[in-house]
């Protein structure tokens, strides 16, 4: 790939932009240090893939996390409020 320092580019600036819509990708630097790419925008940018089971082995779900909070879910959609719930769970 092509590096053009970013003075050279200035006065030509309509010669890379052709250059680039041409399908030809280019790095523009400052002081030897590469700055920008360049590239056409009918070049698709990387797209990073999803990764299944990067955590795996890092947590556990028990066995029961569908029955978890039944109770107080139970309480609050029966119309006794959890200090109600209390009350006659200890009774």
């Amino acid at each position: 790939m092509q590096s053009f320092n970013i003075h050279e580019a200035k006065p030509h600036l309509s010669r890379f932009i052709q250059m680039a819509a041409d399908g030809e990708a280019f790095i523009i630097s400052k002081a030897g240090r590469p700055m920008v790419k360049v590239v056409p925008l009918s070049e698709a940018a990387p797209v990073q893939a999803r990764q299944l089971g990067f955590m795996a082995g890092q947590m556990r779900v028990p066995d029961d996390v569908d029955k978890m909070g039944a109770e107080e879910i139970e309480a609050l959609f029966s119309g006794l409020g959890a200090t109600q719930t209390d009350v006659f769970r200890n009774a």
